[in-house]
Formats: structure tokens, sequence, C-alpha cells
């Protein structure tokens, strides 16, 4: 598919998220509990309930990691949160910058940037805003932001390349990101690469990790480094909805790995 159909197909998705009225951990992979009620991980969404600042109306379990662990947020701190949601991150950033810092969360859906501004408002906190924006061509100027996070959303963006360099522009120099993120190692099976269904939830989407490195080096970052990788692990009768049996058994053969990272870089 063209990068603008895939990106439709993602907006979608996570429009329709945003429209659920409680925590919607089965509707998007980068839940703890699973895809569109059909994929189950082990060990792979994180806790955020005992962080300073955590608003549960924010949290959609829609991560796959916690990129505030190795973000090293300091007060004062000018922070950007790439594919923002509905705010789970910036509450707990901007309660780890304080009143003299700030959080803008970038997201390029409409009903979740409207979703977290309520949870803003219910919160009254003025050092956070959120903006509508696309990852690839950013709606902010050069230089602005100490810190970039970002969690389990760059795998949806098409153009990664095109997405890091924006990463890059934004952030003062000195300054670093830390993203979570899904990579993998080894191929996926080609019917899985073609499902809009997989993309949108996160899987046909990520990159070898090596390549993930590699792209991230060549916008010009330093000091990259890995902080945590986990595996995901995905069910087979998942897979059989996409391919026969043989096939399967040949992928596993293959022993190819999809797993969340979490990576910081300096600029």
């Amino acid at each position: 598919m063209k990068p603008e159909q895939l990106k439709l197909i993602v907006k979608d998705r996570y429009s329709q998220i945003a429209g659920e009225h409680k925590p919607v951990k089965k509707s998007s992979c980068c839940g703890g509990e699973g895809c569109s009620d059909k994929i189950v991980y082990s060990a792979f969404s994180d806790n955020y309930s005992g962080q300073e600042g955590y608003n549960p109306d924010a949290d959609l379990g829609l991560g796959c990691g916690m990129p505030l662990e190795f973000a090293d947020l300091q007060k004062g701190c000018r922070v950007l949160d790439l594919g923002s949601g509905a705010g789970n991150d910036c509450f707990i950033a901007g309660a780890l910058v304080g009143e003299k810092g700030s959080v803008t969360g970038l997201d390029f859906t409409e009903s979740m940037i409207k979703k977290a501004e309520k949870n803003r408002q219910k919160t009254g906190l003025s050092n956070i805003k959120f903006l509508l924006g696309d990852i690839e061509d950013m709606p902010l100027p050069d230089n602005q932001f100490d810190v970039v996070i970002s969690n389990c959303v760059l795998n949806l963006v098409p153009d990664k390349k095109r997405a890091f360099s924006e990463i890059f522009r934004v952030l003062r120099p000195g300054g670093h990101f830390c993203i979570s993120d899904i990579v993998m190692e080894g191929s996926l099976p080609e019917e899985l690469k073609n499902s809009a269904e997989m993309y949108a939830d996160c899987v046909s989407g990520a990159v070898q990790f090596s390549d993930y490195i590699n792209i991230i080096e060549q916008q010009g970052f330093k000091n990259i480094k890995t902080r945590k990788r986990r595996e995901i692990k995905i069910s087979d009768d998942i897979f059989l909805k996409y391919m026969k049996m043989n096939k399967l058994l040949d992928f596993k053969k293959d022993k190819a790995v999809i797993f969340s990272i979490t990576v910081t870089a300096v600029k």
C-alpha cells in the first residue's frame, strides 16, 4: 500500500480507539493483553499506575514500553511526545519537568487530540499542550526541545527516515530522545507483511532492528543505546488466520523474533 493509504488505516484504527469510553488494552497490538482481541503478548506492557502524574483516563494501554524510565527528564525541560494519544506519557512527563518545564503532545488523529485535551482540562495543568500534526512533517520550529519521547508509534510511520530526520531537526543541540518501539529480527511471511490490519496493529510495520539503528545513525544521532529489549509472543492461531500450517512451520524454523525496544540517542 502507498504511505497515504497506510496513514488512513492507522488514523481510522486509533480514531476508533479514542472513541471508546473505557481503556482498550485489547484494541491495539501496543496494549498489554493483545491486538484486536487476538494477539497475545508475554511481559509486554509496563504498569504506569505508580508514577507521579499518572492519569488513568489517559492510559489506553497502547504502549510497548516506558520511555520515561530512561528519558532523564529534569525540572524545566522542554519535552515533545510523538504520537501522544490520550496523553498518558505527557501527564507523567509534566510532573517530572515541573511548572517551569513544558510538554507538547503531537498526534495526527483529531479524536485523540480532543481526548487528550479533555483529560488536560480536568487536571488544570498549564505546562502541557496537545498539537495536531504529522511526525513526518512536524508543525514545529527547529531546535526547540530538550527531549523527545515516543511510545510504540514510529513503527506505524511509513517513512521512518523522515521521522527521525524531523526528530533531529526539532531537538536542540545536545538534546536527546528516548523511544520505545516495535522491531524485529528475521522476516515476516508475506501474508503478514501485506495485511493492513497487522500494520495498524504495530506488527507488519516493524523494521529490522539493525535497519532501525542504522536509520538513527544516518540522521546524525550519536551515543545510540538500546536500554531494553523484550520479545513479543504471538499465538499460532493468529498466524493461522493469515497462512497455512506449512507456512507457519517454515516461519518458526526461521526463528524470526518480534520484540519491543527502548532506545536513546543524542543530537
